[in-house]
């Protein structure tokens, strides 16, 4: 081998090294093609977390005075709400007023007509007075003036619709009579009234007073 061929191909052994190139970036995908070889696209609606799970991403207001056009809703409703609750009150509190004012009236009303019975009452009953009065101013045997006075006394309260209950001879009727004792009697039937204790009365046919009978029983 001659010089010049020496000095052509010197030893390798001998060159330095050479540094090493800088690592090649790894190629992203391109726009066209997601399932290159570089980072896959990230979809733009959903979000992944550090475990892999989408998150939804947060919904935006569908219009930007959204809040403020919800809470004016509820506000009108709340005051319609509120005036119709004050409506029913309203109304509530005059038909209150009005029951007040007719049971008031009812009262009067009873008032008044028990006055005026009492005073008509009375009226009838003075002349029944001035006869006993006069009975016992005069001398002598009394009773037939009684007997008159105590006539005009129970047709006075006759037309207030006061009625004797029919008792001496009758059967026994617990509503209108009041047993005070039973005597045997083989002449009547069981239950017959024999006599009278003290009379009884209907006022406009409701009892007011039961008469107090014997009644008989069998032997």
């Amino acid at each position: 081998m001659t010089s010049e061929e020496h000095k052509r191909d010197p030893d390798p052994r001998d060159q330095e090294p050479e540094a090493n190139p800088e690592p090649v970036e790894q190629a992203q995908g391109s726009p066209e093609d997601p399932g290159s070889l570089g980072q896959p696209s990230e979809d733009p609606g959903t979000v992944e977390d550090a475990e892999g799970v989408p998150e939804a991403e947060p919904l935006a207001d569908d219009e930007p005075g959204g809040d403020e056009e919800a809470l004016a809703a509820v506000a009108a409703e709340l005051a319609a709400t509120r005036q119709e609750r004050d409506e029913y009150l309203d109304a509530l509190q005059r038909l209150k007023a009005e029951f007040e004012n007719a049971r008031k009236r009812q009262q009067r009303e009873r008032d008044r007509i028990l006055q005026t019975a009492s005073e008509r009452l009375v009226l009838e009953l003075l002349p029944v007075l001035d006869n006993l009065d006069r009975a016992l101013e005069s001398g002598g045997d009394i009773r037939e003036g009684v007997r008159a006075t105590r006539d005009q006394l129970a047709d006075a309260l006759g037309k207030e619709g006061l009625l004797p209950v029919a008792s001496d001879g009758q059967t026994f009727d617990p509503n209108v009579h009041e047993a005070v004792m039973g005597q045997p009697s083989e002449e009547h039937e069981e239950g017959t009234i024999l006599q009278t204790f003290e009379r009884g009365y209907l006022l406009r046919g409701k009892p007011i007073r039961p008469a107090k009978v014997v009644v008989a029983k069998q032997v």
